[in-house]
């Protein structure tokens, strides 16, 4: 049975928040939304905080998940962060981090996380 586009979203970022806290992390939002700007998680890990895109592909899709990071996600990913800072005034050290989930025919899910992708 396929699963929708939302569904494999959904599942990739479920996928992303639990390995993240395996790891460490402690989130403190998940699909954070200003105007148009989204962060999918913002998770704190020691005094750094993590502005985490996830993206999550089917294995043998035509698009990397790292593809996929253009100048305008660059752009919304730095404006939502400079509105979060600003609104939570946070002393925190910031950084952006791409998580990159894939899942399989067997719905095994392989996960990578790329740090400082800015």
């Amino acid at each position: 049975m396929d699963i929708s586009t939302i569904e494999i979203g959904t599942r990739g970022e479920d996928a992303a928040v639990a390995w993240l806290r395996e790891r460490g992390y402690l989130i403190v939002e998940r699909n954070w939304r200003i105007g148009h700007y989204e962060i999918d998680i913002i998770a704190q890990r020691y005094d750094t905080l993590h502005f985490v895109e996830v993206k999550t592909r089917k294995l043998g899709g035509w698009q990397s998940a790292y593809d996929s990071i253009n100048d305008q996600k660059i752009r919304t990913l730095r404006r939502g962060a400079q509105a979060y800072r600003t609104i939570y005034r946070t002393p925190l050290e910031i950084e952006f981090d791409l998580v990159a989930v894939t899942i399989d025919d067997h719905n095994n899910t392989v996960i990578e996380l790329t740090e400082n992708i800015l």
